[in-house]
């Protein structure tokens, strides 16, 4: 199905065509949350529920992330992981 074209300062190197919001779920989630604007989030809470808005930040994805971002819903949906995983979801521009 794709996704709306709004959406392409969120997802510059895809073609939005492609994504599927089913299965690129956890993409698309970790993208709007990292770049989305307002209504970019309110869209990801009109066609994903909290559980699964929650669940991808709980588990994410590894190097997808910018620290400060992540940081910030984590303490919103009050979720704990372990640094390990933090350190791993974190996007390291230094070694580009």
């Amino acid at each position: 199905m794709g996704l709306p074209k709004f959406f392409q300062s969120c997802f510059p190197s895809y073609d939005l065509t492609r994504l599927n919001i089913k299965k690129d779920k956890n993409l698309i989630v970790t993208q709007i949350l990292n770049f989305g604007t307002e209504k970019e989030i309110e869209w990801l809470g009109k066609n994903y529920s909290q559980e699964e808005i929650e669940e991808v930040v709980r588990f994410p994805i590894s190097g997808m992330w910018m620290k400060s971002v992540l940081l910030y819903w984590l303490n919103i949906f009050g979720i704990k992981i372990s640094q390990n995983n933090l350190g791993k979801a974190i996007i390291n521009l230094n070694s580009i």
